[in-house]
C-alpha cells in the first residue's frame, strides 16, 4: 500500500484497550490520529480536527455510533467506517442507510482495517494519492489523466470521471442510477441511456471489444473486472 502523509483519522470507541491498539497501529502507519470515547466528544473534536476518515463503534453510551454517523454525514466530507460487535444485517443496513461507507465486525484484523481505510481514501480523496495504480490502470487526479498499461487515454472530462469511478470501485456492480448520481451529479435531468453512450465510447478507447474490462450485467449495471 502507498504511504500517506497528512491523512487524519478519528477513532471513536468506549473501550480504551481498542482505542490504544488502533491509535498506536495507525500512528505507526503514518496517520495523524485523534481519539474519543463517546459520541459527544467525537462531535466536539471533529470541528477542529476535520478528519478524512472516522472509525466509529456502534455501541457507545449516550450518543451511539449511528447518531454520530448521521451528524457527520450531514456536515462533513468524511469517510465513515463503522465497527460493531454484532454481525446483524439490520445494524449494517441502518449504518449504510445513514451514510456509513463501510462496516466491520469485531473482532477484526488490523491489516483488513488498514486495507479498508486505504480503499475509502482512494474513493473519497483520490487527489491525496496524486497517482493511484489499480491493476493495469494509473489514475493521476492532479493531471486528470488515466493510463492503461502505460498508454495515456484520450478522454473527455466526463469520460475521465466515469472511468475513474468505475476503476476505483472495481469488482462492484454499479447501477446506471448510481453512476448518474456520482458522475453527473444529483441535478442531472437527462436520461439514463447517456450512461450507455459513454460506456460504449470508453470501451472503444480501451479496446475492450469483448467487454472483458467493463462488463454489462443486464438489469443491474456495470462492473470493472481487473483480475
Amino acid at each position: 500500500m502507498q504511504p500517506l502523509k497528512g491523512i487524519k483519522i478519528l477513532l471513536v470507541d468506549d473501550e480504551p484497550n481498542i482505542l490504544q491498539f488502533l491509535e498506536l497501529g495507525l500512528q505507526n502507519e503514518g496517520f495523524e490520529v485523534r481519539c474519543a470515547q463517546d459520541g459527544i466528544a467525537a462531535i466536539n473534536i471533529i470541528k477542529q480536527f476535520q478528519p478524512h476518515v472516522a472509525i466509529l463503534d456502534v455501541m457507545m453510551p449516550g450518543m451511539d455510533g449511528f447518531e454520530v454517523c448521521r451528524m457527520l454525514k450531514k456536515t462533513e466530507n468524511v469517510a465513515v467506517i463503522m465497527l460493531t460487535a454484532k454481525d446483524e444485517v439490520d445494524d449494517r443496513v441502518k449504518g449504510l442507510t445513514l451514510g456509513a461507507d463501510d462496516y466491520m465486525v469485531k473482532p477484526f484484523s488490523f491489516d483488513e482495517l488498514l486495507a479498508r481505510i486505504h480503499a475509502r481514501i482512494r474513493n473519497q480523496f483520490p487527489n491525496l494519492f496524486g497517482e493511484v495504480v489499480i491493476g493495469p490502470f494509473r489514475i493521476d487526479d492532479r493531471r486528470k489523466e488515466i493510463s492503461l498499461e502505460n498508454r495515456v487515454l484520450e478522454l473527455s472530462p466526463t469520460e475521465y470521471e466515469l472511468l475513474k469511478f468505475l476503476v476505483l470501485n472495481h469488482g462492484l456492480v454499479l447501477s446506471k442510477s448510481m453512476i448518474l448520481e456520482k458522475v453527473w451529479s444529483y441535478d442531472f435531468g437527462g436520461e439514463e441511456n447517456i450512461v450507455e453512450v459513454y460506456i460504449r465510447s470508453l470501451r472503444d478507447k480501451l479496446n475492450d471489444k469483448d467487454r472483458q474490462l467493463i462488463r454489462t450485467l443486464r438489469g443491474s449495471g456495470y462492473r470493472v473486472d481487473l483480475s
